[in-house]
Order: structure tokens, then C-alpha cells, then sequence
């Protein structure tokens, strides 16, 4: 069962690429500085997933005026990453869980989706300050998509 609000957030590092290289991300890296926003997707460039991701990125001054940090994350490699977010302009990190330790930290993983073992289930966490789990959304099926306003509104009152 996916985490629940109230408890304190598992720190993972996870793997993003960019021009620069690869680099390490620690999930706990914005915690006291600011709210932090995962979204846990299966695949990237599938049509939902693509639309999920640009949604966000054609919000993304939404989520900055609440002082998050926002992550995309999927089983998918940081290569792969890297280019669907160069292919939609996506402007926040995504994050490649390809050794599923974000996936099994936060119980957020589908055993077998579509014929494929061991993908991201669509979720979504709001992370205070503080690393403690503000909202919490998971979903068995791959199509739906968190309520971003509520997302929002658990970023404006944390």
C-alpha cells in the first residue's frame, strides 16, 4: 500500500540526466529549504504519461510561486529521460528510477501492467518543509491522473 500523509518521507537518490551528464539527485535535497512534489509515472512518451508531464510543465509557474520543487519520476533510463523531456520542453527534473528503489520506498509499483513487470504506478506526493508526506495519491490504473488542484492546494497550505 502507497505511503500515507503524516509520515516522514524515504530519501532515495536517483539518477537524472541533462547536457551536463549524469547527475545524483537525494530526494531529501529540498527538504528545509522547500515543498517538494514527486510524480511517479509508468512510461515515457506514451500518451498518457505525456500528457500528464506537459500539464505540468504548462503549470509549472503555479508550482514555483508555491515554493516547490517538482519531480517527474519513472522506471524508464536517464537517456530515455532526458529525451522525452527535450522532445516536450519539459522544464523540471525527471528522475529515473530504473533500479525501483524510489518505486519500492514510497509501495508505488505495479507487479505487472500491461505485460510489463515492475513499472511505476501513477502517484503523486506532496512533501512539506519538513519531509513529511502533505498529500498522498496512487492509482491502479495507469490512465488516471492525480487532482492537481488538490495538489495545489495541499502545496498552499504547507
Amino acid at each position: 500500500m502507497a505511503l500515507d500523509k503524516g509520515i516522514t518521507a524515504p530519501d532515495v537518490t536517483l539518477k537524472t540526466k541533462t547536457a551536463d551528464g549524469l547527475q545524483d539527485v537525494h530526494l531529501s535535497e529540498t527538504f528545509g529549504k522547500k515543498k517538494t512534489v514527486l510524480l511517479f509515472f509508468p512510461f515515457a512518451f506514451s500518451d498518457p504519461c505525456t500528457k500528464e508531464m506537459c500539464g505540468v510543465n504548462d503549470a509549472f509557474a503555479e508550482y514555483e510561486k508555491l515554493d516547490a520543487a517538482v519531480y517527474g519520476i519513472s522506471v524508464d533510463n536517464p537517456f530515455v529521460l532526458e529525451a522525452f523531456a527535450r522532445a516536450n520542453g519539459i522544464k523540471f527534473p525527471l528522475l529515473s528510477d530504473f533500479n525501483r528503489k524510489a518505486c519500492r520506498a514510497y509501495d508505488v509499483m505495479f507487479e505487472d501492467v500491461l505485460g510489463f513487470k515492475h513499472v511505476a504506478k501513477r502517484s503523486a506526493y506532496v512533501i512539506d518543509r519538513n519531509g513529511i508526506i502533505a498529500y498522498s495519491f496512487t492509482s491502479d490504473d495507469p490512465r488516471q491522473f492525480p487532482d492537481f488542484d488538490e495538489i495545489k492546494k495541499a502545496l498552499a497550505e504547507n
